[in-house]
């Protein structure tokens, strides 16, 4: 029997998804709704976000992650610092054709992602559990996600060893970052600076979309 706590996730996480154009199948919704369930139980004893209530997490973990998605480029990608798995479980989830990667240095947000694999089937995604300097794939990506893990500098100093020829980072970012864009231009191209619309968020938020400088010889 469905409780009315997984009903209230469910229609505002359809009533979101329809907001963003997203076209998502029943089974994708209740693999998001699954996941949330499964986040929501863990974190009692592994403190994996701070954010409470059905309605935040829905907002501020699932339609955060998956309002980026028609932005989204390559086939493989990797989520660094990906914490309880945002944006790269959500968007693995609606990605199947995709692979996702996710690289975290704590080991309880590793072993939380490893059961959210499993419970949740997702062959698409593979979980490493490293720090981002000290992992070296056997295939390069062909973009670099990050959400709230670090500044544009911080990220391209730390994950350009990660990118394929032809690879781009993905950024999400909170208000327009015209400090930290300043700290890479030297280094990167900027290819955009997306507005991104959350439903029913009311906080700003920006994908920024950079490739590596051919000019700086990277």
């Amino acid at each position: 029997m469905v409780s009315a706590h997984d009903e209230e996730a469910r229609a505002a996480l359809a009533a979101g998804c329809e907001s963003l154009s997203l076209a998502i199948s029943a089974r994708q919704l209740d693999a998001l709704c699954d996941y949330l369930a499964l986040l929501e139980k863990w974190n009692r004893a592994y403190n994996l976000t701070a954010v409470r209530g059905t309605g935040d997490r829905v907002r501020k973990h699932l339609l955060d992650s998956l309002a980026i998605a028609p932005l989204l480029s390559g086939r493989r990608l990797i989520d660094v610092g990906t914490g309880a798995g945002l944006p790269g479980v959500p968007l693995a989830i609606l990605f199947p054709e995709r692979e996702f990667h996710l690289l975290d240095s704590n080991s309880k947000k590793t072993r939380f992602l490893f059961q959210v694999k499993t419970a949740l089937g997702l062959d698409n995604m593979t979980v490493h559990h490293a720090r981002v300097e000290a992992y070296r794939p056997v295939l390069l990506y062909d973009a670099v996600l990050s959400r709230a893990f670090a500044s544009l500098e911080d990220m391209v100093a730390g994950c350009r060893h990660l990118l394929a020829p032809g690879g781009r980072y993905l950024a999400m970012k909170g208000v327009y970052p015209e400090a930290e864009l300043a700290t890479v231009a030297r280094e990167c191209d900027i290819l955009s600076v997306a507005p991104i619309d959350v439903p029913g968020l009311g906080e700003a938020r920006h994908l920024v979309v950079m490739a590596p400088s051919k000019a700086a010889g990277n």
